[in-house]
């Protein structure tokens, strides 16, 4: 193999990294966030949850499937059994309605491999599906035309799995260690260790780390993934910087995704380095204030990141503001669609991604390709900038405007319909010497009119939708 290009050091990987304009242009991907913890239908971070008394994860495990020192997270593996899953199919549904690229999840916390992998047997060959679930969504991806990448929480394994070896403190298995304790079960649950925070391991192992990097590496040679997404800053040092030098070696065109954790998403965690320049910046649940000048992503998912069914979802309207506000601060939508334990999807979430796909098909060409304007948007209303700003709903109105831009058109998406008999007025065009004015989707020409309060629209007869409309504005650049 010839020598590596791309050195394991931040000097290395900032100066020889370029975002691909196959990034900046699509805008909107789709992520399947799903393995076994979907399975108890109790939400995310059930691997570790149901190991704590007090919470609802271990009180639904105790009374579904018996006391963790005799049923464990080994036996919900076996319960996995993906029988509805059709790689083809999920992808062909979110590659018709928008997507242009798709992720996968390689591993999660859990310590479990949704591939076929050489270096750990807990992976979804070996046991629950026994399918290389990976595989078959990489194929299934590029047989769509999109780009494929996948995800990896690994790095926090170590620690956040480790209560598995805890007891009850209370009642009638007070004491009773549960089933992390068993050496059968230490390559899965690991040997015995002190650290049980909920964050990337504060002394991990050696061998730990060491199998960290060859399992995911393994990933990237078997799939060359055009996405890399690790859920946090770059972990485990030196190490860290190897994995992210190893992606780069293999794609030229590829983009590493990691988390500002201690800068300005506003939170404070042990979950690895941060420098920018190396990738792209990603924020889950988040998104940032104003136009940044390179792209970044926002990661969230249309319901709970593991199937939870009393969990209510986001909206298809809620999806499409957060896509107009993202991409005109210069950012990606990265969308999970919550899967169901058996790998479909249910009826909502199937109306919601084609909700969306349909408004994309109207307005694509004011998402697809563009590129931030002199300024975000206007109105009154926003989400709060920073980490978990998307879970808080807003009430968006006829005001509120987000702008982008695509060769010598600026596109106004208006987050709301104007009240009867109102128009749609774009303050930032004040004065603008606007030649015309399209709303995409609409029949007929567009009455508008410019003067010292802005650009004023009014919506054509009989408009369609419900859920934003695009002005496309001639004229201005």
């Amino acid at each position: 193999m010839a020598a590596p290009t791309v050195k394991a050091d931040w000097d290395s990987l900032i100066s020889s990294f370029t975002c691909p304009d196959w990034f900046r242009d699509a805008k909107f991907g789709v992520w399947s966030h799903w393995g076994p913890q979907a399975v108890p239908g109790q939400g995310d971070w059930y691997a570790r949850y149901m190991y704590q008394q007090g919470t609802d994860a271990h009180r639904f495990h105790c009374r579904n499937y018996g006391h963790p020192s005799k049923v464990g997270y080994k036996d919900i593996i076996e319960r996995f059994t993906a029988e509805k899953f059709d790689a083809e199919a999920l992808v062909d549904l979110y590659a018709r309605n928008g997507a242009k690229y798709f992720m996968g999840q390689a591993a999660h916390c859990d310590n479990f491999d949704n591939f076929n992998s050489k270096h750990h047997r807990w992976n979804s060959v070996n046991f629950g599906p026994k399918r290389d679930l990976l595989g078959e969504y990489a194929r299934a991806a590029r047989g769509a035309g999109l780009r494929f990448g996948f995800s990896e929480h690994l790095a926090w394994s170590y620690s956040w799995f480790n209560v598995n070896k805890d007891a009850d403190a209370q009642g009638p298995y007070a004491g009773v260690p549960y089933d992390g304790v068993d050496p059968a079960n230490h390559d899965l649950y690991f040997p015995p260790h002190d650290d049980r925070s909920g964050q990337y391991p504060l002394n991990p192992s050696a061998a730990f780390v060491k199998n960290w990097y060859d399992r995911l590496a393994d990933a990237i040679d078997q799939h060359t993934p055009d996405l890399f997404y690790t859920d946090g800053g770059i972990p485990f040092g030196q190490t860290g910087l190897d994995l992210m030098a190893h992606f780069y070696e293999r794609n030229r065109q590829g983009v590493y995704t990691y988390k500002d954790v201690n800068g300005r998403r506003g939170v404070d965690l042990n979950i690895g380095t941060w420098k920018p320049g190396a990738g792209v910046e990603d924020l889950e649940h988040g998104v940032l204030g104003g136009i940044e000048p390179e792209p970044w992503q926002t990661d969230t998912s249309s319901g709970p990141w593991y199937w939870r069914p009393q969990e209510a979802y986001k909206s298809p309207a809620q999806v499409v503001h957060m896509l107009a506000d993202i991409v005109s601060k210069n950012g990606n939508l990265l969308l999970n669609y919550t899967q169901q334990p058996d790998g479909s999807l249910d009826e909502e979430t199937t109306w919601i991604v084609e909700s969306v796909g349909a408004w994309l098909r109207t307005n694509g060409e004011a998402i697809y390709g563009t590129r931030p304007w002199t300024t975000w948007g206007e109105g009154g209303a926003g989400f709060r900038a920073g980490e978990m700003g998307l879970n808080e709903e807003v009430a968006f109105g006829a005001a509120d405007v987000r702008f982008t831009t695509k060769g010598k058109d600026l596109y106004a998406i208006t987050l709301g319909r104007p009240a009867a008999n109102a128009r749609w007025t774009v303050k930032g065009l004040a004065g603008a010497a606007v030649s015309g004015v399209e709303v995409l989707g609409a029949d007929g020409p567009v009455e508008f009119a410019v003067d010292g309060g802005g650009l004023h629209v009014t919506p054509p007869a009989g408009l369609r939708g419900d859920l934003a409309w695009s002005l496309k504005i001639a004229g201005v650049l």
